[in-house]
């Protein structure tokens, strides 16, 4: 029984003397599992936006359409004769437009890893 205690003893204090990320100096890194190793930050990338001006169409161009009465005039005390027949008058109204801003997205967030040198007293960093 008192191997087994002293192997674990043991273990633990060789466990405690093999230097790690967090004693080479990198904190909040990836490692990988490879003895005194670049150690990788993450690092974050925002999404980039641009705002975008276009001209919209606000209301389409038509055309209304008046109708004209027939014009009457009396020629003589008794004759009443037609002047102007009855027609119709069109009016145009033209298109109108706006401009409008809106906001683009010009490349999405990411985030990637970056080496950042160690700093561990056995590699000689």
């Amino acid at each position: 029984m008192s191997r087994v205690t002293t192997a674990l003893f043991v273990t633990a204090i060789l466990a405690a003397a093999i230097p790690t990320a967090a004693s080479a100096g990198c904190y909040g890194c990836y490692v990988p599992p490879q003895p005194c190793g670049t150690c990788y930050q993450q690092q974050v990338v925002p999404p980039q936006y641009r705002t975008v001006e276009e001209t919209v169409m606000v209301s389409p161009g038509r055309t209304i359409a008046h109708r004209t009465p027939a014009q009457y005039r009396t020629v003589m005390v008794p004759q009443t004769v037609m002047v102007a027949p009855e027609g119709v008058a069109y009016e145009q109204v033209p298109p109108q437009y706006a401009t409008q801003e809106r906001v683009q997205m010009v490349s999405p967030g990411y985030s990637y890893y970056a080496p950042v040198q160690p700093r561990c007293n056995s590699c000689g960093g």
